[in-house]
């Protein structure tokens, strides 16, 4: 199981029982768009190679307002 902690400067990751942060400035070079525009979908993509996508993709904005 993925978990995913957002706030205004990154995400807190816990993949696979390893905690890392993916810092918001990596995270709009690998998607190239606005780190508020991102989903959450396209985090999970990032850290996992084939991830279990449940649910509508829910922008960084809309989780952390």
């Amino acid at each position: 199981m993925t978990t995913l902690a957002f706030d205004d400067e990154g995400v807190d990751v816990v993949y696979e029982g390893t905690e890392f942060r993916l810092e918001r400035d990596l995270i709009e070079e690998a998607t190239e768009k606005s780190y508020y525009d991102v989903t959450d979908h396209e985090v999970l993509k990032i850290v996992a190679e084939q991830p279990t996508l449940q649910g509508e993709p829910r922008r960084i904005a809309d989780i952390l307002d």
